[in-house]
């Protein structure tokens, strides 16, 4: 049975735009309390199966209580289970009964004592003497694995149950700080292990202040490599919390229009970047925004085919040619804003062959060396060292369609050096 009536319509509209991207989504009621938490690999993809399949009598229950829908993306699905798991832990909703109070699904467990083991287990030890902190339940024991590798990666930790009396592979790994032959102090030890309970609880923002805090103190005393390994934890955690709002905020896309000059709240927003080394293995790509937030589904990878070289200007001119003039005869939706990556050179190539197409769509040009943003019909560059809504989503935007041209690039070196 489907989901109908006025009020549900809006939902599945408000669903088919979503991305198809992991995270958790969140079911309200009409008062705003939280119904249900769930987590999808494919956000899109899991809430529209709510309106287009036949539905148990306890899911027709709870749709009929629904009022709203929010959702947060996540890095990985891995993660999503995690943030699931502390959401449901902080709000309780009645329909994750099940999650709540199972003990057959599995937890992190972090003992404690002075060198804290972190491992996964199947149930709580019901001693009374047990100080142990645990985290979940977790639906998934694979997605648990993966998410616990990452977090292993960022931050290390001790995962031997008993003690050993040198170091082990972990540790040359660096996946280990090895406490058992006092390679870390106690109280360093200890930080690592708050550290990863802030990560587990998602509380993403407190924890990267307090990174940034010690990575300030140990550059001032000169411990470069301490302060480059808080470095690539801030960076990580930068990711994840970039995702955690529920929807990019009405404040950044209204301040982007205003700053860009544009007619109207720009919904969907494609940026172009260009990755090559000494002219090989040339490669643009095309990220796509909706409503601020990545939509995987329209990311765009092109590789160069009209020339050999270093010329950036031409595979810019490529790329776009390419794209629009596609979207044209496909007939497809144009984005509200195109970013190109660049300086002012760059911005002007787009516009002349926007012009050529015979299409006016706003555009704008990011130069990374000094963080200048061009403008088109605009003279002055705007600087990207302030702390203001709409500059904070074009960074965004920005380094995201750095990673996807750069990720394209690196699988066809690869493929080039192993002959595939």
């Amino acid at each position: 049975m489907a989901v109908v009536g006025k009020e549900k319509e809006e939902l599945k509209n408000k669903v088919a735009g979503l991305p198809e991207a992991a995270g958790v989504y969140i079911f309200k009621d009409k008062g705003g309390r939280v119904l249900y938490i769930g987590k999808a690999k494919s956000l899109k993809k899991r809430l529209q199966s709510y309106f287009s399949r036949y539905l148990c009598a306890k899911t027709q229950v709870l749709l009929e209580k629904v009022a709203d829908i929010e959702y947060i993306l996540s890095p990985s699905e891995s993660q999503a289970q995690l943030l699931e798991a502390s959401l449901i832990k902080e709000n309780l909703p009645p329909y994750n009964i099940s999650l709540r109070d199972d003990k057959s699904f599995p937890f992190i467990r972090i003992t404690n004592e002075d060198s804290a083991v972190v491992y996964i287990c199947r149930k709580k030890k019901v001693k009374i003497k047990d100080s142990a902190t645990y985290f979940g339940p977790y639906t998934n024991a694979k997605l648990l694995r993966k998410a616990l590798k990452t977090i292993r990666r960022a931050f290390t930790f001790r995962s031997c149950r008993v003690m050993p009396k040198r170091p082990c592979l972990y540790y040359r790994l660096k996946l280990c700080p090895a406490p058992c032959v006092g390679e870390i102090s106690k109280k360093q030890y200890q930080e690592i292990i708050g550290r990863i309970k802030f990560f587990l609880e998602s509380r993403y923002s407190e924890l990267i202040d307090m990174l940034a805090k010690e990575m300030k103190r140990c550059a001032q005393e000169r411990r470069f490599e301490a302060a480059a390994r808080l470095r690539d934890q801030i960076s990580a955690l930068g990711v994840i919390q970039q995702t955690k709002a529920p929807m990019c905020t009405v404040d950044e896309l209204e301040d982007l229009k205003n700053l860009a000059h544009l007619n109207k709240v720009p919904l969907r927003i494609e940026a172009f970047d260009i990755s090559n080394i000494s002219g090989k293995e040339a490669t643009g790509a095309m990220v796509s925004f909706y409503k601020g937030l990545p939509d995987k589904s329209n990311y765009r990878r092109f590789r160069i085919k009209t020339f050999r070289g270093i010329d950036d200007y031409r595979m810019l001119k490529e790329v776009i040619q390419r794209r629009y003039s596609r979207a044209l005869k496909e007939n497809l939706s144009l984005p509200g804003l195109i970013i190109v990556d660049g300086g002012r050179s760059h911005l002007m190539v787009a516009d002349k062959e926007m012009k050529k197409l015979r299409l006016d769509i706003p555009l704008l040009s990011i130069a990374k060396d000094k963080e200048n943003m061009y403008i088109k019909n605009t003279p002055k560059p705007v600087r990207l060292n302030s702390d203001i809504p709409a500059l904070n989503l074009i960074r965004r935007i920005r380094d995201e369609a750095h990673r996807f041209a750069l990720a394209y690039h690196h699988l066809l070196r690869r493929k080039n050096i192993l002959g595939r």
